[in-house]
């Protein structure tokens, strides 16, 4: 394929991902033009419309998905009246409960922790609440681009300068198709990254930047969920659970939850973390299981899923955030690790990340200086804000459960006596791969397997047909294996492939060749539901996401 010609675009901003973080962004930009120029003080260093939001997805908040229980606190500062404005919080959270399961049975625990105590806070749909921030960005003045997916970050020498956006119209061996349209070139003073947990650019933004030098290694989730409506009467509108041990083992950290919407419409879910030693251990699969409890069936029979999604949550903390401001550019929400694992929340610290990054870009416009050092005045300021205090309360929280869940409960109830510290002034950690424990150690080793029955528990094709996933079939492939000999051979005999496991999409699987030659790996990508478990998961760290055609994927509508 030759070399298109792309048009170039000038913006003063580009922020990569119309989530919470970047569209606080944006929208606290607007606030602060508004500001400014109510002052009287004209010129402002930068106009809302040449602040440009690129979202992969085919409309805002399309690919926005979480549990999910939101702490108002950044959005009251965000957006103060903001129930007068129509945020869609579906209810307020009127109870809370955490329950330790068995196969059989449960517990309730007595008193609740205090990181779980969810009052004053709020169950939300976040596919709804982004799709609200977006019209609020709007009618500040700030374009937003949907299904334009960032694909590469343009460089000045050694400064970010922009990104260029996906080409459109492009078919599977790389030839431009009759509706080719080439991706654009925007360049802009200030790059703004705010793709999520493992963000394609971000990812290699660190790597080519060595912005991780001295840190932990980022550590995922991968979280499950479905959206129920369930018949009346089986759970109260506003009550949030949240459950630890069965399906899980005591090796594994993670654990489900249900969030009751209304009366009749519930969030369930589990989360388990990528660091599983076991290469056969399966989320969905576990989540199907958890269903299964006749604590949870007792809820559920009856009712009807209605939702299907999947994300992985970098959980890493406070000591796995990179370096957050380089010149030209700055690292925002989920993609720079801003999320407390212990409160099992991060929309609010996406959200006030965002606006202490506005602040610091709007500073750094108005003295005509992008430089490291200038834009290191977010780093500075979300470290002197309630942003660090609360980080550094569960600094070694995700750490603590490294070698299970009972050692890691024990030195969360240490933490809380000290502060977050625990039982080590600073715990590290390895990255999830390597976790990871060679097929021979289990091979043999029963596996409890179900057969899903369609009405309570689903194979993972039915659950992503629930994801509304809908991609362009003839596009190049956006999942790049490095070397498929080490899938085919290597793997197969080391690690069992467990690509076909933790994948919560059936993406991965293993084929048996016509000539009995044995199995080779098939990627059925059209399936992908983004959530990157593959890129993260991965012993061999070969398999690269990058994001496909802009607004394919999955379509999380009240989710």
């Amino acid at each position: 394929m030759t070399c298109p010609t792309r048009e170039t675009l000038q913006a003063d901003v580009v922020v990569v991902g119309a989530g919470p973080a970047g569209l606080s962004c944006a929208l606290r930009l607007a606030q602060l033009i508004r500001e400014y120029e109510a002052g009287g003080k004209k010129p402002s260093p930068l106009s809302p419309e040449n602040i440009y939001v690129l979202e992969k997805g085919n409309e805002i908040g399309a690919h926005s998905l979480s549990g999910a229980v939101l702490d108002p606190r950044a959005l009251e500062e965000l957006v103060p009246g903001f129930k007068a404005q129509k945020a869609p919080l579906e209810t307020p959270v009127r109870s809370d409960a955490v329950y330790f399961l068995t196969p059989s049975g449960q517990w309730k625990l007595p008193v609740n922790p205090p990181f779980l105590r969810n009052h004053g806070n709020f169950i939300i749909s976040l596919n709804k609440f982004v799709k609200w921030m977006g019209t609020l960005a709007e009618r500040a003045g700030v374009s937003l681009f949907a299904g334009f997916a960032g694909v590469e970050t343009l460089f000045d020498g050694g400064r970010v300068a922009g990104v260029r956006t996906d080409d459109k119209g492009v078919d599977r061996n790389g030839r431009p198709k009759p509706n080719f349209q080439p991706g654009y070139d925007i360049h802009a003073k200030v790059t703004v990254f705010a793709e999520g947990p493992r963000g394609s650019l971000t990812k290699e933004l660190i790597r080519k930047l060595g912005l991780d030098q001295g840190c932990n290694p980022q550590n995922y989730s991968l979280g499950v969920k479905e959206l129920w409506e369930i018949p009346p009467g089986r759970i109260e509108r506003g009550a949030v659970i949240h459950t630890a041990g069965w399906p899980l083992s005591s090796r594994q950290f993670g654990g489900g939850f249900i969030y009751a919407l209304a009366d009749t419409l519930v969030a369930i879910g589990l989360v388990a973390g990528l660091d599983a030693p076991d290469p056969r251990f399966d989320v969905h699969h576990a989540f199907q299981r958890f269903k299964m409890h006749p604590w949870m069936k007792s809820r559920l029979e009856g009712g009807q899923m209605i939702r299907y999604g999947a994300k992985a949550i970098p959980e890493g903390g406070y000591f796995a955030i990179p370096q957050t401001a380089v010149d030209g550019a700055l690292i925002i929400g989920d993609a720079a690790g801003f999320l407390n694992s212990e409160r099992l929340k991060g929309i609010h610290l996406a959200m006030k990340s965002g606006m202490i990054a506005a602040e610091a870009i709007f500073d750094a416009l108005s003295k005509k200086d992008c430089s490291a050092a200038a834009l290191g005045q977010f780093e500075r300021h979300w470290r002197a804000s309630w942003v660090n205090e609360e980080l550094w309360k569960a600094r070694n929280y995700r750490q603590g459960f490294e070698h299970g869940f009972w050692l890691g409960a024990a030195d969360a109830a240490a933490q809380l006596v000290t502060g977050g510290r625990g039982l080590h002034a600073r715990r590290g950690s390895r990255p999830d791969y390597e976790h990871m424990r060679r097929w021979a150690e289990f091979e043999g080793k029963p596996v409890t397997k179900i057969r899903p029955d369609g009405q309570l528990t689903f194979d993972k094709l039915s659950d992503v047909y629930h994801s509304a996933t809908r991609h362009e079939e003839d596009q190049p492939p956006h999942l790049h294996i490095a070397d498929f000999n080490i899938c085919n051979g290597r793997c197969v005999t080391e690690f069992g492939n467990p690509c076909q496991y933790f994948c919560p999409a059936a993406v991965y699987e293993m084929e048996p060749q016509p000539d009995g030659s044995g199995k080779r790996l098939k990627i059925n990508a059209s399936n992908c539901v983004h959530c990157k478990t593959c890129d993260i998961a991965d012993p061999y760290q070969i398999i690269t996401w990058v994001p496909p055609e802009g607004g394919g994927g999955p379509r999380y509508d009240g989710m």
